[in-house]
């Protein structure tokens, strides 16, 4: 790994050398996708936003999507180096959801029906990234204003609900994991479904079980039960919860080096949650 960093580094530097080729897109993206792909480190992740920010405005149309899909994705995974919920937080997951929002625009039918029938817009949308990072920095801004979700949940659903038709098993499941971790917190008047949403979580399990955050999210979200309010209230399957954590935590960082770390980190938050309820009860 130091010795692929330090090459990364070296050619790099090499590059940003040559005459004429310093702010050009190919370089910027060049060293975009290098910090992309280091971004678990805090400092490789800025620089990643800086670079994909700064090629933004100087790419061909052809590369804007795919420049403003990585810039939603990387607002929504900035924030899991803070504690959560924090202002900065919400910062971020704004401006990934207009990142997003702006890739989805990219598609002339999708701007033409965006304000008129949200749903029907998304139905033109065949872009995955553009879908799942979009709803998740959207979905996220819940949290701070529960009646922006009230009225916008179904925005969001109905990207997931997209995702899933054109390419379930993008992102290791994640439409599948995110969409079910939805249904089940969501009261049953705002579409909430325990059952299926149990049905989706186990599905991206099932798409991709060395993706590890598919593992977390059924323990946190099939593991638990929830208030009205999204809250975390109890526990509903201690057995799961054991069995999906413990086999997150000696799993491998295999091929998802940014999303299995961190879910490393949550297994262990989450069987500290467990320790905490148990003691409580």
């Amino acid at each position: 790994m130091l010795r692929i960093a330090a090459l990364t580094c070296l050619s790099v530097l090499f590059l940003s050398a040559l005459p004429g080729a310093s702010g050009s897109p190919p370089n910027l993206l060049a060293q975009a996708d290098a910090a992309f792909s280091e971004r678990f480190e805090p400092a490789r992740m800025e620089e990643a936003i800086s670079y994909y920010e700064e090629a933004l405005s100087i790419v061909p149309v052809q590369s804007e999507g795919f420049v403003l899909d990585r810039l939603a994705q990387c607002c929504y995974e900035m924030t899991t180096f803070s504690p959560g919920n924090t202002p900065d937080d919400k910062d971020l997951f704004e401006k990934g959801k207009e990142y997003g929002l702006r890739s989805l625009r990219l598609n002339p039918d999708f701007a033409r029906l965006e304000e008129k029938d949200f749903v029907e817009a998304v139905g033109y949308i065949t872009d995955p990234a553009a879908l799942l990072w979009t709803a998740n920095n959207w979905g996220a801004l819940f949290n701070y204003d529960p009646l922006l979700g009230m009225i916008d949940v179904g925005k969001v659903k109905a990207l997931y609900e997209r995702g899933i038709e054109i390419a379930e098993d993008y992102w290791g499941g994640s439409f599948h994991n995110a969409l079910g971790a939805m249904l089940v917190t969501l009261p049953s008047f705002l579409g909430g479904s325990v059952e299926e949403g149990r049905s989706h979580l186990e599905r991206a399990i099932e798409i991709s079980p060395d993706y590890l955050e598919n593992h977390v999210v059924y323990a946190q979200y099939w593991g638990f039960t929830y208030d009205l309010f999204g809250k975390a209230s109890g526990i509903r399957d201690r057995e799961l919860i054991e069995r999906e954590l413990d086999f997150v935590l000696s799993a491998q960082i295999g091929d998802w080096p940014f999303w299995n770390r961190e879910a490393k980190k949550e297994a262990e938050a989450l069987l500290k949650a467990k320790e905490g309820f148990e003691d409580e009860g």
